[in-house]
């Protein structure tokens, strides 16, 4: 017996020691079952030793503990969460592809590790019954990755299991898969791919759907209590559409059959076939607003008294302090450049100006030739405007919005000191929920898609043509309390455009700061789940089209690269004035060179 007790010891010991050279750091502690470990270190947790004779267990510990070595030392926590995507199965998705990506490159680096993790995986995988279709997406994806990445071998058996959920991962990620490969040293990049392949595929959403399906069966095997259900719908305003409610009318816009037929139609289909139709239809259904009449354009002086906007800015002051040398530097900088750029051009050979002194040597050499003199031009950046459109969504509450509001606020100053035009702009709505279009919507016996439901709240924070003295306290008001809430994307950059479009600068440059994809649970609700994305892109698109305003993304900590051609992303919001900077600066250099050939 004690001879057992110090082989499982000695093993112990020597998966603690195996931990710490793999995971490259003196700062891990293992633990094994239910162990309590009070320590500061990184705390590794491996189920507990049975018996060592048990080949199973044996694997799965040595597995376990090289797989979380390797997350230890090749896997940031703050990049990782910086990209993770919403939805429990999307999670679970993203977390899974982490976990081949460093896994990978340990096994790139130790033979062993690869097969102790290989020989684990096998025996876990073919002796799983997959029944729950939530389990055979995650096991399926998981495979389709170890597959492609670590040369896993299936058996028969495995891969008629997985067979329809592979079908569709190869259709999503073949085109991707040379990229995630080439990209698995750099976590950031390759998490941010990941990420948007998961998202698009919407699998949280059918998953919800799938769920309520289940809950409505359920519900039709019991009794029904008319009132109680009547009331519940008035109480529940988040559910008006359900999926029968919806079809009919988009049935009869496709179909001249008679009532009868398309109601027998309609219960020979399977709900997942009516999803369907009822998806394909929204996308041919253009983009709408229910009412416009609550809407409204403000300037940050009339939302707030002139106390309370020199009190938002005393806090916003404040915490420029705490960046004051790292925005002057920034600020400096652009300065620097666009001045240098704007007056170094010369017209020669003019009869009035500054004496060419270059050509003094012809006038000593032959004093009949005549004076010759030269001019400085200017290059193009006085005849500019620059809009900076903020996202004033809930989501940006905090670090995000003051960041966002001070880099706007030293751009202002700076372009201004180069002669260049600014604008800032912030779009956000002005309730929770739909405000008052939803309750005229519901007051008009919830009619289906009723397109945008929601009150915009469109805030000029400081015009073009006002001084930015004049306008500085504006800014401060992004840090009021109650301010931030959905952001409807689409309509603010049309809105946005349309401002700069009646200006008679020859350069427009609009640069957008977002956190995000559009979001409105109002009209969420009650459209398509991606009717403002979908609104977002077709946008952007035709602003992209037009070429007579350029147009700049920054998202923060979110990969806007599909909505925008000219894109950047940042996963911390400290970087943002460096990015907004080095960008506009990027934008003025690139034209000067143009005008110059």
């Amino acid at each position: 017996m004690e001879k057992k007790t110090e082989k499982l010891e000695n093993f112990k010991t020597a998966i603690g020691s195996t931990v710490k050279s793999l995971s490259n750091s003196e700062n891990v502690e293992v633990s094994f079952g239910n162990q309590n470990l009070k320590t500061e270190k990184i705390s590794i947790r491996l189920p507990e030793i049975e018996r060592l004779n048990d080949k199973f267990n044996y694997d799965q510990i040595r597995a376990l503990a090289d797989s979380e070595s390797l997350k230890i030392r090749f896997s940031n926590k703050k990049t990782y969460k910086s990209f993770e995507p919403e939805g429990n199965i999307s999670k679970k998705l993203y977390e899974v592809a982490e976990k081949i990506r460093f896994e990978k490159l340990g096994s790139e680096q130790f033979k062993g590790v690869k097969n102790n993790i290989d020989k684990y995986y096998q025996k876990r995988v073919n002796s799983l019954d997959l029944k729950n279709s939530e389990d055979k997406i995650i096991e399926s994806f998981e495979n389709y990755l170890r597959v492609k990445f670590l040369n896993t071998k299936n058996t028969k058996d495995l891969e008629k299991k997985l067979k329809t959920y592979k079908k569709d991962l190869e259709e999503k990620f073949k085109d991707k898969i040379g990229q995630l490969t080439k990209l698995a040293n750099d976590q950031a990049k390759f998490n941010s791919l990941v990420s948007d392949l998961i998202a698009n595929m919407s699998l949280d959403e059918v998953n919800d759907q799938e769920e309520r399906d289940k809950n409505e069966e359920t519900q039709d095997d019991k009794p029904r209590n008319p009132e109680k259900q009547d009331q519940k719908s008035k109480e529940n305003d988040q559910q008006e559409m359900s999926i029968d409610s919806g079809v009919p009318d988009l049935e009869n816009q496709t179909k001249d059959s008679d009532q009868n037929e398309e109601e027998i139609e309609i219960e020979d289909k399977s709900k997942s076939e009516l999803r369907k139709n009822i998806k394909n239809n929204f996308k041919n259904i253009k983009y709408r607003t229910y009412t416009e009449e609550f809407d409204e354009i403000i300037k940050a002086e009339d939302l707030e008294t002139e106390e309370e906007l020199s009190r938002l800015r005393k806090n916003l002051d404040q915490q420029l302090l705490q960046l004051k040398n790292f925005i002057s530097k920034l600020a400096n900088k652009l300065q620097r450049k666009l001045l240098a750029k704007q007056n170094r051009s010369w017209n020669f050979d003019l009869e009035e100006g500054l004496l060419d002194t270059s050509k003094l040597p012809r006038i000593i050499m032959d004093p009949f030739n005549s004076l010759s003199f030269k001019k400085e031009k200017d290059i193009e950046f006085k005849d500019t405007l620059v809009t900076i459109l903020i996202d004033n969504s809930g989501s940006m509450r905090g670090k995000p919005i003051s960041v966002a509001a001070i880099c706007a606020d030293i751009l202002a100053r700076t372009l201004e000191r180069c002669s260049v035009k600014v604008e800032i702009l912030g779009f956000t709505t002005k309730h929770w929920k739909g405000g008052s279009s939803r309750e005229k919507w519901m007051k008009n016996d919830k009619p289906n898609l009723p397109g945008r439901l929601n009150d915009l709240r469109h805030i000029i924070y400081k015009s073009a043509d006002t001084p930015w003295r004049q306008g500085k306290n504006n800014m401060g008001l992004m840090l009021k309390e109650g301010l931030l809430k959905e952001n409807i994307d689409g309509e603010a950059l049309k809105w946005a455009y349309n401002k700069m479009s009646k200006r008679k600068e020859e350069r427009k440059i609009l640069m957008v700061i977002s956190d995000g994809a559009p979001v409105d649970d109002s009209t969420l609700s009650t459209n398509s789940s991606d009717y403002l994305e979908t609104n977002l892109k077709n946008i952007v698109k035709w602003i992209e089209n037009k070429k007579n305003i350029e147009l700049l993304a920054i998202g923060i900590g979110h990969d806007v690269t599909r909505y925008y051609d000219q894109a950047i992303k940042i996963t911390d919001v400290q970087d943002l004035g460096d990015v907004m900077i080095n960008q506009l600066t990027d934008l003025f250099v690139k034209k000067n060179k143009k005008t110059l050939h």
